[in-house]
Parts: C-alpha cells; structure tokens; sequence
C-alpha cells in the first residue's frame, strides 16, 4: 500500500464508488430513461456492492472516519434491505415509509458532512431521491417517482465522480470566486 494514502482515504474512495455506482442504477431505473430498464433491474447490484460491499467498507472505516464509517454501514444496510425485500410482497406505504426512514439517515448525512461538497451534494441528492420517491409511494405518483430517480442517478454521479477525481487526482472544489469590495478571509 503507498505510504501517502491511508486506509481511511482508501475505504472513502471505494465506499463513494460502490455508493455512486449503486446509487446511479437505482436511479436511472426508476427514471426509465433507458428502454426495459427499471429499478427493479438494479436489485443485485444493490444487493452486493451497495449493500454487503458499502458495508464491509463502512465497517473498515469505522477505525479512522466516523462519518464515513457511519455513512457506509447506514447505506449498506439500506442497499442490502431493499435489495433482499425486492421480491416481497409488502404494501406502497411500507414501501414509502423504509424510504422515508432512510431520507432521515440521508438528510443526517448530509447535516454532518463538513468537508467536501461532492460528499454533501451526493448524500443531499440521495435525501430529496429517498424522499421524492416515499411521496411517489405514497401518493401512487410516476412522475414524482421519475423525479427521484433523476436526484438518485445525479447523486450518483456525483459520488463516482468524487472518488474517480480522488483516484485521479482531478479538481473535487469548485474554483474559488475572488472576494468581493471590503471582503476580508479570516482564520
């Protein structure tokens, strides 16, 4: 292992790809932008590299990162539930409500994540999908369900591409605007 990257950063960099890549699938099948495609087609992806891996992950990076620690294990449980009751027979409320519940654990995410902005605009995303997408249940609503599929498959995005710039060494900030008339930078 290079002596430059410490576990904690490698676990990040592979949790956000198992995140982004699961997440995306869910996403873009609920969107059903691409022909014969849904979400229920992202099953087993959600199942073994949302899921079990995103957890295996989260569980490594308890040791060094307790908020990714935290986020992966969260998010493995959430990947590997919905991927394990797909074929289960439950009502659209109970539905809604799982999806709701774990808008909760998404919309903590979000609140806790101080640093990077991919990070906080990923699991954001991932809360209004989770959200949009209880509602759809809800309501019975296709619309608000392709909604949230388009949140989950640009959250998605974002967290591949956070760790793809990670792995890359490409820009992960947005360039910083110049201070405006009588702005000064403190610290």
């Amino acid at each position: 292992m290079d002596k430059d990257v410490s576990a904690g950063r490698s676990t990040s960099t592979l949790g956000q790809l198992a995140l982004g890549l699961t997440l995306l699938a869910f996403g873009l099948g609920h969107t059903e932008v691409i022909d014969g495609v849904t979400a229920a087609d992202a099953v087993a992806l959600a199942t073994y590299v949302g899921g079990i891996a995103l957890f295996v992950v989260g569980i490594l990076a308890l040791r060094e990162e307790r908020l990714t620690g935290t986020a992966f294990t969260g998010l493995g449980a959430l990947w590997f539930t919905w991927g394990a009751s797909a074929d289960s027979r439950i009502s659209a409320n109970s539905e809604g409500l799982f999806l709701l519940l774990f808008a909760l654990l998404a919309l903590t995410l979000t609140a806790a994540s101080g640093g990077s902005s991919l990070v906080r605009g990923t699991y954001a995303l991932m809360c209004a999908a989770l959200l949009l997408l209880a509602v759809a249940r809800f309501a019975d609503s296709g619309g608000l369900a392709k909604a949230g599929g388009w949140c989950a498959a640009a959250g998605g995005l974002l967290a591949w591409y956070g760790a793809t710039a990670a792995l890359a060494n490409w820009p992960t900030a947005l360039p910083g605007r110049p201070a405006g008339r009588g702005v000064t930078a403190t610290g």
